[in-house]
């Protein structure tokens, strides 16, 4: 059997009627050329070009890598929205703007609106109100005989309200006149600059603090050698803090499944600074998240800072994280993400500085290997990190370079934990069954805690299966209602309707990407089934399981319409992610 790839048993196989190319090596080079048998095979159609004999090279900077930036953009014609007046089906109520653009004519507006997606209303039936009222694609779930949108009889606002954070209007206003007072961030920062050239010069004891900022020096000389931690990042299962896909909806799922602790996607300082709405979306928090990240990502030690203290003032949180490992390319080349660990002066302020702005709010460290596959730098920044005054580190045991292409490193995360002396180490990468995680922890005896990632996209209920320590292999039934709920919680995050239900049908396209890779238990040949392993063509043991293992987009667009009805005029879907990292 040859390495990567993941057996299907004989019964469930498709005849592969796609024809592989042929790889051509030479031992003077070690670029690869792709041969194309005939002229029908180097453009479209099979239109005759009469050069057979033409090859197409590639190389490895021309591989399927990276985003798809020119992804086509569905843009719904705002001048057809309702306005917010007529929202709750009244006319009583008038538009105070004397330039709306949006629709002042009730029943024209319903006229045309496309037809209810089905009876029953998710958010109606989970909170007792819809606040998208008339414009709900579900709308005659909750609109009384005069068309008005009611509520029902039990419907109590304070419980209805199952998430907090996000940004104010008095918030943003402050921040974009730039009346918010950052002179504690600034302050440690410069303080913080003063610690670490002292100590190069061994005269720690004759630091002066920043007139007009006083900080207890045995509170710091404690956080430098022993945190405060409110957390417990002990034997713990963590979900990834996973960007576009690691949304409030999908968090909701994992934790269901058994997910001790949760972390926001990715947010960039700057965007929070500036007050940003979309940007400050990615802190929201489900009641449900008892123990409740937000990653930040940055490359100066001042916005990281004030970004920092603004989160731990004005939102409700547990712990924050620093992104030093992010492999982005415009991440890195701005000095943030995976270039902080190439950046170490930069990266002592960072930390310093935020993990002294609250001894209640832990401050943790997410990093790679390194930058580069052959130059591993984690073992002497992680005893490092920790000096400075990090909470907890996690590592994932691949470097920038290799992205997400070959096995993670467990055998280096244990080296690298066996250097820290008194923080948590979480490691991460490539755990996709109870076996993985058994193994894993085998192999780092030193590591407190897993977090994982594409592990949880895949199979969601990996946690439970970690927890219970044996497999659980739904049918297709089982996992289109896990799709179902998803849905309904993505009504209820993003709104019921037509952008809500856009924004949901296109982060669950999104999360499909992932999905798909899952194959059942019961076609595998030599299970459990492994993260990197490519699967042979396969059938399900039904339509609806064959669907759902489809690499089609298509095929994830077909899924979609059944549970958010047909894609609007002009709607196309291309994933995020032009190849998946097997």
């Amino acid at each position: 059997m040859e390495p990567g790839i993941c057996y299907i048993k004989p019964e469930y196989l498709i005849a592969d009627t796609y024809k592989e190319p042929k790889l051509i090596g030479t031992q003077e080079s070690n670029k690869r050329e792709l041969v194309c048998e005939t002229a029908n095979d180097l453009i479209e159609g099979g239109e005759q070009t009469g050069k057979e004999n033409k090859r197409c090279k590639t190389n490895k900077k021309e591989r399927k890598r990276g985003q798809n930036k020119n992804r086509p953009v569905y843009k719904e014609d705002r001048t057809l929205h309702l306005c917010n007046s007529l929202l709750m089906g009244s006319t009583e109520k008038r538009c105070s703007l004397e330039n709306c653009r949006y629709v002042h004519d009730l029943q024209q507006y319903m006229a045309n609106k496309q037809p209810d997606l089905g009876e029953r209303c998710p958010v109606f039936d989970a909170k007792g109100y819809c606040h998208r009222g008339v414009t709900c694609r579900f709308a005659n779930a909750h609109l009384d005989e005069h068309g008005r949108n009611v509520k029902r009889e039990d419907y109590d606002e304070m419980e209805a309200k199952t998430t907090c954070n996000g940004i104010t209007t008095e918030l943003q206003v402050r921040l974009r006149k730039h009346d918010y007072d950052f002179s504690k961030s600034k302050g440690l920062v410069k303080q913080s600059e003063e610690i670490r050239d002292l100590r190069k010069c061994q005269k720690f004891e004759s630091v002066e603090k920043p007139i007009g900022f006083v900080v207890d020096e045995e509170e710091i000389k404690g956080r430098d050698t022993k945190p405060l931690r409110s957390v417990d990042f002990a034997s713990k299962l963590i979900l990834s803090p996973l960007t576009t896909v690691g949304n409030l909806p999908f968090r909701r799922i994992c934790k269901e499944f058994g997910a001790d602790i949760t972390c926001g996607e990715m947010a960039c300082c700057v965007p929070l600074v500036k007050g940003l709405t979309q940007e400050w979306a990615l802190t929201k928090r489900h009641e449900s998240e008892d123990v409740f990240g937000i990653q930040l990502c940055g490359n100066s030690p001042n916005i990281v800072a004030q970004a920092a203290q603004l989160v731990q003032e004005t939102t409700e949180v547990d712990y924050l994280d620093l992104n030093i490992g992010c492999p982005i390319d415009l991440i890195y080349q701005q000095g943030g993400g995976s270039a902080l660990m190439r950046r170490t002066n930069i990266l002592e302020l960072i930390v310093r500085s935020c993990a002294n702005l609250n001894t209640k709010i832990p401050f943790t460290v997410k990093m790679r290997t390194g930058v580069y596959a052959d130059k591993s730098t984690a073992h002497d920044l992680m005893p490092l990190v920790e000096e400075w005054g990090a909470a907890a580190v996690t590592l994932h045991g691949r470097s920038r370079e290799q992205r997400y292409t070959k096995n993670a490193n467990w055998t280096y995360i244990e080296q690298c934990a066996a250097k820290v002396k008194s923080i948590p180490v979480v490691g991460n990468g490539d755990i996709l069954s109870y076996e993985d995680y058994n193994e894993k922890r085998e192999i780092a005896p030193h590591v407190s805690s897993v977090m994982i990632g594409r592990g949880a996209l895949i199979k969601p209920w990996i946690f439970q299966e970690i927890k219970q320590q044996k497999h659980w292999s739904p049918t297709s039934s089982e996992r289109f209602e896990l799709l179902s709920k998803y849905v309904n919680y993505g009504l209820e995050h993003w709104g019921s309707d037509t952008k809500g239900v856009e924004n949901t049908r296109r982060f669950l396209l999104e999360w499909q990407s992932f999905l798909y890779r899952y194959i059942p238990y019961e076609l595998l040949l030599k299970p459990p089934q492994k993260i990197n392993e490519r699967p042979q063509q396969f059938r399900g043991r039904d339509e609806m399981e064959t669907l759902m293992s489809s690499p089609n987009s298509q095929d994830w667009v077909k899924l979609s319409e059944m549970l958010l009805g047909p894609v609007p005029e002009g709607f196309t879907f291309v994933p995020k992610h032009k190849a998946n990292a097997y």
